[in-house]
């Protein structure tokens, strides 16, 4: 059994991609997709004629309108290739705005409801700042479910899991590039792997803050910088990987042993955490880490989002 079947015993694996002619042969249940990762996929020629066909359709309506018509069209191509569900991420820019992110919401879920896509097969994908997760919160009360991203500390995945998202995706990669840099020179790539990574570390106590206390929200690790991230959270509840790694499980056939475990986590001695806005807010502020892969991640996604729209500009 490579690596890949092993991961399928304990986790739901979920490709990270645009890409979506790649899916199939790794047959994940789910796929997540972001502005970065649909800005890729536009740029090759075999997704270019996509691009002009939506933008021909929808010419002299607003840009922001024909760019979630674009997120939905790749969607829903993904959708019919996977069993499960597709992440597909509001506008970074509207990441302080909680009414203006519940509506673009409900946009998206009104563009795949046309498009025979039914609600239940979509997760609305909105980063984890203190609006964004109000929004989720109410989105999730009227059925739409969300995955709240660029989640990089504690305080963000205990906020989520008190509004009763339905997943989030703490991010593995970007915190292990955080502490990376800054230890510099005094950084052992030996003694920081696996489950000493710091990436790893932060989704093994939100997996199991969760576990322990019965919250229902899924956790599904992401941003991955290698296979040893992957292996070290055997067992979460959903991994999103991209399509490299996925190829490099499926060509491993290491042993592949349970790394989280919700029973375990049950065991533990752990306290109870609450945060109202004013916690939340200091709690992140103190978390330099996160408070700067957050800021550095939503802008990000912001520049990806306004090249995609001078690409459609042009098409």
């Amino acid at each position: 059994m490579n690596q890949l079947d092993a991961l399928r015993q304990f986790t739901t694996v979920v490709a990270d991609t645009g890409d979506f002619r790649q899916l199939a042969q790794f047959q994940p249940r789910d796929a997540t997709t972001n502005p970065s990762l649909i800005l890729k996929a536009v740029q090759k020629s075999e997704y270019a004629p996509l691009l002009a066909d939506t933008v021909a359709q929808h010419r002299g309506r607003p840009l922001d309108e024909v760019v979630d018509r674009l997120l939905v069209r790749f969607g829903t191509e993904i959708l019919s290739i996977i069993p499960g569900r597709v992440s597909t991420e509001v506008d970074a820019r509207l990441s302080f705005d909680e009414d203006a992110t519940y509506t673009r919401a409900e946009r998206l879920i009104d563009l795949y409801q046309a498009a025979g896509v039914p609600t239940e097969r979509v997760l609305i994908k909105i980063a984890s700042t203190w609006e964004g997760i109000r929004a989720a919160e109410r989105l999730e009360r009227r059925g739409i479910h969300c995955n709240l991203t660029l989640l990089f500390s504690f305080c963000q995945a205990v906020a989520c899991g008190q509004a009763k998202v339905q997943l989030i995706s703490p991010f593995v990669g970007r915190i292990y590039d955080w502490y990376k840099k800054q230890a510099g020179s005094a950084w052992d790539e030996a003694a920081m792997a696996g489950a000493n990574d710091p990436g790893v570390q932060s989704v093994r106590r939100i997996y199991e803050h969760y576990k322990h206390f019965g919250i229902a929200t899924e956790v599904m690790g992401a941003s991955f910088r290698n296979v040893g991230q992957i292996t070290a959270l055997a067992g979460c509840d959903l991994l999103t990987i991209s399509p490299e790694l996925l190829a490099q499980l499926a060509a491993t056939e290491a042993p592949l042993t349970r790394a989280l475990d919700p029973q375990a986590a049950q065991g533990k001695d752990l306290p109870p955490t609450h945060y109202d806005e004013a916690a939340f807010r200091l709690a992140l502020n103190q978390d330099a880490m996160a408070t700067e892969k957050l800021a550095e991640g939503i802008r990000a996604f912001i520049a990806d989002a306004e090249k995609l729209e001078a690409l459609m500009q042009t098409a």
